[in-house]
């Protein structure tokens, strides 16, 4: 499982011209479910969005000493399979996400543990498998293959 985590003041998705969810200040989470992944990892990913500091103490004045739970703020989550697109060549590949059915109900799993490990009025979601309007987040890295072997 990868999430991307994007500190943010606000966001929000987008369906056909229409807005489905939105929040204030608080955490974007793109969220990308590969073939493999468990509910051990779930429940691991719950547990890291929900402390990782990323905000700052009560009087603004030390960055980086609280994580959204503890500031009591937002969460705007998004199915983002595009997270495991391969590009060992130019054309992207999304062999390693998990297939729809299976990533739909892992997905919703997700939103509802965080829900029961949070405030369920400050988790909000997309449409799972709707064309969002909006960016779409692909990785590059240049030192994959210095330090992942097993992608030849």
């Amino acid at each position: 499982m990868r999430a991307v985590l994007q500190r943010v003041l606000n966001a929000s998705v987008t369906v056909d011209n229409t807005q489905i969810s939105s929040i204030n200040r608080g955490l974007c989470v793109l969220l990308g479910i590969a073939s493999d992944d468990t509910l051990e990892d779930l429940e691991y990913m719950i547990k890291k969005v929900l402390k990782v500091r990323m905000f700052e103490d009560e009087k603004g004045e030390k960055m980086w000493s609280r994580g959204v739970k503890e500031a009591g703020l937002e969460i705007l989550c998004i199915s983002q399979f595009t997270l495991y697109g391969s590009l060992t060549r130019d054309k992207l590949s999304f062999h390693n996400a998990m297939k729809s059915d299976k990533s739909k109900e892992m997905y919703s799993t997700f939103i509802s543990r965080l829900k029961q490990e949070y405030e369920e009025g400050r988790i909000k979601d997309g449409v799972f498998g709707a064309m969002m309007n909006g960016p779409v987040t692909i990785e590059l890295d240049s030192r994959k293959f210095t330090y992942d072997k097993s992608n030849k």
